[in-house]
């Protein structure tokens, strides 16, 4: 497997059915953090700003998305019909991505790093 530089090379190996999932992902999270610096982060898509956001992930029955544990244990009772640990939710692949839900939640990471940051 070759090293993924971009975000956009890490889309581009992606089938249609998950590319489809993480680009409503992906623009959710940039409608809730618009200066965030997206980069590739241990090899996955990531969002940045006054430090690590959020991390995101294709895989073939779900697409995960790692807001960090302070966030799953914020929003864990919204958070219920989905399966996470620690640090990581997972989105069925056939289900739609709870837009709303990703918002609030990259908006929490959000204040978070502002402030770590003060």
């Amino acid at each position: 497997m070759r090293a993924i530089h971009t975000v956009d090379e890490y889309l581009s190996a992606l089938p249609k059915s998950s590319k489809d999932k993480i680009e409503v992902l992906r623009r959710t999270i940039r409608q809730a953090a618009p200066e965030a610096e997206e980069r590739i982060s241990y090899g996955m898509p990531s969002f940045q700003w006054n430090g690590m956001l959020v991390w995101y992930a294709a895989f073939k029955k779900h697409i995960g998305f790692y807001p960090k544990s302070s966030a799953i244990s914020a929003f864990q009772h919204e958070l219920t019909r989905y399966k996470t640990s620690k640090g990581a939710i997972q989105f069925p692949i056939d289900d739609p991505i709870p837009e709303e839900l990703v918002k609030e939640i990259v908006r929490f990471r959000v204040k978070e790093n502002a402030r770590a940051k003060s």
